[in-house]
């Protein structure tokens, strides 16, 4: 679905508490796994990880008033 849409529409979370990503299947969902999200999404789009989060960081920083100390 990806491929479809393009990844300059995608902004990577991890909202759902109960559905952590593999390898962390069974545990609580948290921010800290955004990681393993990424490195699937680099695999299935044939593309490095560095250019997946570029990509996403720029993405969320167009929706999100993000502020980085």
């Amino acid at each position: 679905m990806v491929a479809k849409i393009g990844l300059d529409r995608v902004v990577l979370e991890t909202d759902s508490p109960y559905l952590a990503p593999v390898p962390k299947r069974g545990k609580r969902n948290e921010p800290a796994y955004i990681r393993c999200i990424a490195e699937n999404l680099a695999t299935v789009m044939d593309m490095p990880l560095t250019e997946v989060a570029e990509i996403t960081t720029a993405n969320a920083q167009s929706v999100f008033p993000l502020v980085y100390m």
